[in-house]
């Protein structure tokens, strides 16, 4: 191609890229309920479907003979049910699988006997409570804990050159129940009968306390992932150990409404005023903004603003002939076609009034009716906080006065007229933390620990899990960025990398060109899975944590940074980010329910590579936004993970990430852009006008914050080592006042003085003083003199 052709190609795609409408992406807790079912399950499983049937119907059979499940009534299903429990304690492997795989039937929702997918989600629920209730979840943790003791299987698993599916068949079945149990009883659906919703909250409660081998039930699954990644235990199904363990998280302790409900409820018993606005629905109504620019528009850009400048210097007597539309466009028709290309990359056409009336001549008057479509300003309400103010008062003082007063913020003495009016502005936006509460307590426990007393802790279900994971916390961390990095997309099969396919290779590889294609979308969304359910619970944990104690948040957060979580999230998004958010690695006729309850249509290779029609693949959209979160919370006012942000060349790569037209995802790729862009230098600003344009419009503004200048960087230099030390000393003392009741300081523990009491402890001497008792008389008592008129003086 010539010159020109290749430019018409260049814009030909910006301006497709910049005419793709929003994605229709809703962020929730989880996908649809069939969505979440379906992932539980791989391709290669398929066949086990009609097994467990077969099993559940020669179960069936020898005690129901003519009836189908769907036609008893209730006393006979929930005899079945306890029939099936207690032949769950047989010796016998085989049997007890058999059993097993007709709980599973049962929990699939008797598919066989069921027309519909609907019909089949109606009977999951019915017996899904029916086994919850005959205390089924109790024999499975229990057989669970077996399998995971099963040193038998694990070094047979060690031993063998590759695992395949037939070497977790027993965990698989166990955890398959487990998972659709806690999946459906967690929906909460309005129809449900009374004791239902009683069943539930117990469940709840049970599930987060350590009712199960006297530990909640996610610290047992954290452990199953940690010998996993130990190697101890390679043929652990990972992927459902990891989609339980993040459901039973989801559900013991609350999704992202009960999270903004808890904190609302926080920040009353606090005494704290109520939050600005609701993040989550702000959020929902942000619209995604037009990908950024790439360079070839940019030299375009400046080319086309010096020919405008040259003309407005000729037509100076034009100068009020501003399009009526848009008062930054000169009305000449060249220049509107100049401007159509220009604002191909630009944000959607939202304006700020406040730049408007500075910058530009007062455009020409519009009727009220027209008035009304200029927008109602910026999402946000802005914030400040207590050391903003101080700092702000610091520098006028020492500027106008000459010297400071500390923390005080109330004298304003000496201070001129508009300083005056800065302290009020900023005071009205001040917004005081849970989290600076919670710190301000804890120093106040270290210094005055008697006359504070002892701290009384609410053990909520994140209080249990926190004091759960505790002892093996940075483990549990290291393990979950292991399996992160070994199923990210951009990784690379390295000999000593973890085999994470343990549960969807089959005993016999392909042979075929339709089942290589088959198997190869299966790995690939077996690793999308696990990253959707990883990132989840690294989310969850760290904003659960934070509300409950912002050290135990800090805890975590320090030891996913000390385990390189930053450069590894940073590796995630250096790929495709639109492919892998439109990549189609799913088969729908083959997803659960669908493939049980409909004929299966013959499989082509044209019918696997055109995949669905679908957007956008939901569970990677959600994987990006959680790891952007996740990001955003472990950089958030920590000076020297900015710096990391910086040291590891992020800005380009988040930057590619705004060509998702998602709001909720461009908003967080914002929102690490700004806090590092005073470190990325002047040229880069200039040449990002639109990206420093869509933060200005999208993210919080901080007053007082000179976030588009850098003028503070000398005052500040990266010091790592220094700030994360400081923290760890912080959390150290934390934990050890909070948790560590053996080293607690011998000073503040209660002295008894009463003589008799003293005197009538029993003390328990060694055996050699027994042996030397006399001799320690002779040289301790009989000849030492003792002068007893000065002892009784």
């Amino acid at each position: 191609y010539g010159k020109r052709e290749r430019k018409l190609i260049g814009k030909t795609r910006e301006h497709g890229m910049s005419e793709l409408p929003d994605l229709e992406f809703e962020y929730s807790d989880t996908d649809k309920w069939a969505a979440e079912l379906s992932e539980l399950y791989s391709y290669t499983e398929g066949p086990e479907f009609v097994l467990n049937r077969k099993c559940f119907e020669e179960e069936f059979r020898a005690h129901v003979f003519d009836k189908k499940w769907t036609e008893l009534d209730a006393a006979q299903h929930r005899a079945h049910a306890l029939r099936l429990l207690d032949s769950l304690e047989v010796i016998t492997r085989e049997k007890r699988l058999k059993v097993a795989r007709a709980i599973l039937y049962m929990a699939q929702g008797t598919f066989g006997e069921c027309s519909s997918e609907v019909e089949v989600q109606h009977w999951m629920r019915y017996n899904i409570f029916l086994l919850l209730d005959v205390g089924t979840f109790s024999a499975l943790v229990e057989l669970l804990n077996m399998e995971i003791d099963n040193s038998a299987a694990c070094s047979s698993a060690v031993r063998k050159p590759a695992i395949s599916l037939a070497d977790s068949t027993d965990l698989r079945v166990l955890l398959n129940i487990m998972y659709l149990m806690v999946e459906t009883i967690q929906q909460n659906d309005p129809a449900d009968k009374p004791e239902w919703k009683i069943i539930r909250e117990t469940f709840r409660a049970e599930l987060g306390s350590p009712l199960f081998n006297n530990e909640p039930i996610s610290v047992m699954l954290f452990g199953m992932v940690t010998k996993f990644c130990s190697g101890h235990a390679p043929h652990f199904p990972m992927k459902k150990v990891l989609l339980l363990l993040w459901k039973s998280i989801l559900f013991t302790l609350g999704g992202f409404e009960q999270l903004q409900g808890i904190k609302v409820c926080k920040r009353e018993e606090l005494g704290l005023p109520p939050l600005p606005e609701d993040s989550i629905r702000v959020i929902r109504s942000m619209r995604a903004a037009s990908p950024p620019a790439s360079a070839s528009d940019l030299i375009e850009q400046q080319q086309k603003r010096a020919r405008r400048e040259h003309k407005a210097l000729i037509k100076q007597d034009n100068l009020d002939a501003f399009n009526e539309k848009d008062p930054y466009k000169a009305d000449d028709s060249r220049d509107d076609e100049d401007d159509n290309d220009d604002n191909d990359n630009s944000l959607e056409p939202e304006t700020f009034p406040i730049e408007r009336d500075e910058v530009m001549p007062p455009p020409i008057p519009h009727p009220p009716s027209e008035r009304m479509s200029f927008p109602k300003g910026l999402p946000w309400a802005p914030k400040v906080r207590e050391k903003d103010i101080e700092s702000f008062l610091e520098s006028s003082r020492s500027k106008f006065i000459g010297y400071t007063l500390g923390s005080d913020t109330d004298t304003v003495v000496g201070l001129p007229r508009p300083i005056h009016e800065s302290i009020k502005t900023l005071k009205q936006h001040k917004y005081i933390s849970i989290a600076e509460i919670q710190i301000a307590k804890e120093e106040e426990y270290q210094k005055t620990p008697l006359s504070v007393g002892e701290e009384e802790v609410e053990m909520c279900s994140t209080e249990l899990l926190y004091q759960g994971i505790l002892p093996s916390l940075p483990q549990y961390m290291i393990a979950l960025l292991k399996i992160l990095l070994a199923a990210a997309p951009t990784s690379k099969a390295k000999t000593d990398s973890i085999n994470i396919l343990a549960d969807v290779l089959p005993e016999e590889m392909p042979t075929t060109v339709l089942q290589s294609m088959k198997l190869g979308v299966d790995v690939n969304r077996h690793k999308e899975i696990i990253v959707k359910a990883i990132s989840a619970i690294l989310l969850l944990l760290l904003k659960h944590f934070k509300l409950n104690h912002i050290y135990q948040f800090e805890y975590m957060a320090q030891h996913l940074v000390f385990a390189n979580c930053i450069p590894l999230i940073l590796k995630f998004f250096n790929q495709n980010i639109m492919s892998y958010i439109t990549a189609k690695n799913s088969i729908s006729v083959l997803d659960f329910p669908h493939c049980v309850v409909h004929e299966l249509p013959e499989l082509t290779a044209e019918s696997l590579e055109a995949g669905d029609n679908t957007q956008f693949c939901w569970r990677n959209l959600f994987s990006c936004i959680n790891l952007l979160r996740i990001l955003n919370k472990l950089t958030k006012w920590k000076h020297s993970r900015t710096m990391m942000l910086v040291v590891f060349k992020s800005a380009p790569i988040l930057k590619r990430a705004l060509k998702v037209k998602q709001a909720m995802m461009q908003l967080y790729v914002l929102k690490l852009l700004k806090v590092q862009t005073k470190y990325l230098g002047r040229q880069w600003r200039k040449s990002n006008m639109k990206t420093m344009s869509a933060i200005y419009q999208k993210v919080r503004h901080r007053l007082n914050d000179d976030w588009a200048y850098g003028n503070d960087l000398d005052a500040r230099p990266w010091d790592f080592q220094a700030e994360e030390c400081a923290l760890r000393a912080s959390i150290e003392r934390f934990n050890s006042r909070r948790y560590d009741k053996s080293h607690s300081n011998p000073d503040f523990l209660p002295v008894d003085n009463c003589l008799q009491s003293v005197l009538g402890q029993r003390v328990d001497l060694p055996e050699d003083f027994q042996m030397n008792y006399d001799l320690w008389l002779e040289r301790e008592v009989f000849s030492k003199p003792i002068s007893w008129e000065e002892l009784l003086q």
